[in-house]
């Protein structure tokens, strides 16, 4: 069963794929069970397919729509169901921070444009302590990144900063046949909590950012070579890393002691 839609060409600039199929829609709102008295926000809303039912259930709702043309459509979706405030900007320079004010923590929901999905989840989550939690659609391939673990093909740099300040859980899978126009890939749904206590300990944010970007740029290098000019081969052994060692194959804890000792460099022990 689809869901109704007011005719929109989908515009390729802006990535966009509507979610048309109700079961995938239920299935979604079912995933993020949202309560009256919640502060929801959706990226993307596009035509309203999972805006109105998470508005009936909320009572509220914040959406950030960039296209022009789909704000009337949407306010005229919705009309009757809640309180459903319309923002005319761009999701990746939107300062989510300031819809919370002293309400509860945000509760965000979209089907990302897979074009900017990874540059939005690292703006988002640079406001993660006023959001409680992420229900997501993405590109499969980009929800597998993102809860991959040490050793697996798809452990990056996205695995590491997201499970760094998240709890990452991948839902379910998503057919393309259940957008308009169809995408070329599968898409997923995932869930990501910020977390309250971070699992490791990062005594400087962006030196541990860094090590991880230069640590994944050349996968195919040691540490020794992929992290030369922050630090030698002595200083990451000092670590408690072997030098010798590929990225993908570090864990969480490997990459903070990284980055604390670019961070406060300590000499090793001759």
């Amino acid at each position: 069963m689809a869901v109704s839609e007011r005719p929109h060409r989908p515009r390729k600039r802006f990535g966009q794929h509507f979610l048309r199929d109700a079961h995938v829609v239920a299935r979604i709102v079912a995933a993020i069970r949202p309560k009256a008295g919640e502060r929801l926000v959706e990226i993307g809303p596009g035509l309203g397919a999972l805006t109105r039912p998470l508005l009936e259930a909320a009572g509220e709702l914040d959406a950030v729509e960039l296209d022009r043309d789909l704000l009337e459509p949407l306010r005229a979706r919705c009309a009757g169901a809640g309180v459903l405030r319309v923002h005319h900007a761009d999701a990746l320079s939107f300062d989510f921070a300031a819809l919370r004010g002293t309400g509860p923590r945000l509760r965000l929901a979209g089907n990302l444009p897979y074009n900017i999905s990874t540059p939005l989840l690292f703006h988002v989550l640079e406001q993660a302590d006023q959001i409680g939690d992420l229900h997501f659609m993405l590109q499969q391939e980009v929800v597998e990144r993102m809860a991959a673990t040490p050793g697996e093909d798809a452990y990056g740099r996205l695995s590491v900063m997201l499970q760094y300040r998240c709890r990452v859980e991948a839902l379910f899978e998503v057919e393309p046949e259940a957008f308009r126009p169809p995408p070329k890939v599968r898409s997923a749904v995932v869930r990501l909590v910020p977390r309250e206590t971070f699992p490791v300990v990062v005594r400087s944010q962006p030196h541990f950012a860094e090590v991880v970007r230069r640590a994944f740029s050349q996968r195919r290098k040691t540490l020794r070579n992929a992290l030369s000019g922050l630090l030698d081969a002595r200083q990451i052994e000092a670590a408690g890393v072997d030098a010798g060692a590929r990225a993908e194959t570090l864990d969480l804890a490997a990459f903070a002691a990284l980055g604390n000792a670019v961070f406060e460099p300590v000499e090793p022990t001759p």
